[in-house]
């Protein structure tokens, strides 16, 4: 496929490259293409940062904690006295044997889907974009109430 701004006959140009103009530009943000129809593999997020994963605080459920009776959401097993617990950023806590393997997979809470940083530089450049489009369509509307009400 070609199209009038890219010339055909460079063949640097790939659809890695020209999904990176996109991002760049902010145009994936604006035409609201996902990440995974821009890099292909639809709907594949990648897994957390395996250095984040690693900082994650990890505790061991207390007596007290345990007669709380809570459940892991994950694996819905109670929290039992001595099992080793990972918290979320979020604030959600789950079995260390539960939450790790999601994280491999996954970059986001399994309850509230908060993200965490990935290894991916594509992935982080999107969310940047993603970001800054939804500030962006943030500040227009603040604009547009202060002038018309």
């Amino acid at each position: 496929m070609c199209l009038g701004f890219i010339s055909c006959d460079r063949p640097e140009m790939t659809f890695d490259t020209f999904s990176g103009l996109l991002l760049d530009s902010g145009m994936a943000a604006e035409w609201d293409l996902e990440y995974g129809r821009v890099f292909g593999g639809e709907g594949k997020i990648p897994p957390a940062s395996k250095k984040v994963v690693e900082s994650l605080p990890t505790h061991l459920v207390t007596p007290a904690e345990a007669a709380l009776e809570k459940k892991c959401p994950v694996c819905l097993g109670l929290f039992d006295e001595e099992d080793e617990l990972r918290e979320m950023p979020c604030g959600h806590k789950f079995h260390s044997k539960c939450i790790l393997p999601w994280l491999e997979k996954v970059n986001s809470c399994p309850l509230c889907r908060h993200e965490l940083p990935t290894d991916d530089p594509d992935y982080e450049a999107y969310k940047k974009h993603k970001a800054r489009a939804k500030q962006r369509e943030y500040e227009v509307e603040e604009l547009h109430n202060s002038m018309f009400g």
